[in-house]
């Protein structure tokens, strides 16, 4: 197998289930080192132990992107361990609350600020110290077909993707010409924890949003988003940077 990332260390948040734990092993599938990183200290050993397993390095790192010290603490521990950074897939993120505008609680809008915007800055901020030092890196910031549009009862959730998109594309223009590309992937319904949950808190059926959010009438899996992830981290986009790539089914062509 051609292990495009072998010898490059990979940091990936949120993964310990998900979207987030499907592109964990598919860099370290790629011969990457892993750095797993979550609030949930079972569920993200357990993706360490899965790289493992399949004969892969991986170290877990617990750390909630919403505070400064976690995440720099986080990029610390990357860099006393494996030496360098050289991709990073800023992946934490809640859906938050099902509510309007009108209706959102300001505390409740302020976590998913924190988690889903503000995390992805942090995260940013402290990967790029080591990025610009090495004159090199690749980040992918987890966005959202909701950072593209508007979805009705989302608001702090839409808001928040929006934002990871503004922030994907100004680091982008902050730091090209040090040799950094920041892109963004947009999933549309992808089949995970956070998703059907979600479904499930508006009482729906499965089945039927699939097939209302996707042409091909099905969910779209994480290791779908896992594959864009890796060609936005890879040498294959190297002319690609400030770009929000939409893996939604289709959701959006209509």
């Amino acid at each position: 197998m051609n292990q495009q990332f072998q010898g490059k260390v990979v940091l990936v948040t949120g993964a310990s289930s998900g979207i987030g734990r499907a592109t964990a092993l598919a860099f370290a599938r790629e011969g990457a080192k892993v750095v797993v990183s979550d609030v949930t200290i079972d569920d993200g050993n357990e993706t360490v132990q899965f790289i493992k397993k399949a004969g892969g390095e991986a170290v877990f790192v617990k750390a909630d992107v919403a505070h400064a010290a976690d995440v720099e603490t986080l990029v610390q521990q990357t860099i006393a361990t494996y030496g360098r950074l050289d991709c990073a897939h800023n992946n934490a993120g809640i859906s938050g609350p099902l509510t309007a505008v009108a209706d959102t609680a300001e505390s409740k809008w302020d976590r998913v600020i924190a988690i889903n915007l503000k995390g992805v800055w942090l995260c940013m901020k402290y990967e790029l110290q080591h990025m610009v030092k090495q004159g090199s890196g690749a980040i992918v910031n987890t966005a959202s077909g909701a950072g593209l549009v508007g979805i009705a009862g989302a608001s702090a959730y839409v808001a928040s993707k929006h934002g990871v998109l503004g922030l994907t594309r100004a680091g982008a223009v902050d730091h090209a010409a040090e040799g950094i590309r920041i892109n963004a992937v947009c999933p549309g319904a992808i089949e995970t924890p956070m998703l059907l949950g979600a479904i499930a808190a508006r009482g729906r059926d499965p089945h039927e949003v699939a097939g209302r959010l996707s042409l091909f009438g099905r969910f779209g899996s994480p290791e779908e988003i896992a594959r864009a992830v890796l060609w936005l981290s890879s040498d294959d986009s190297s002319f690609t940077t400030g770009h929000a790539l939409a893996v939604d089914g289709g959701y959006l062509a209509r």
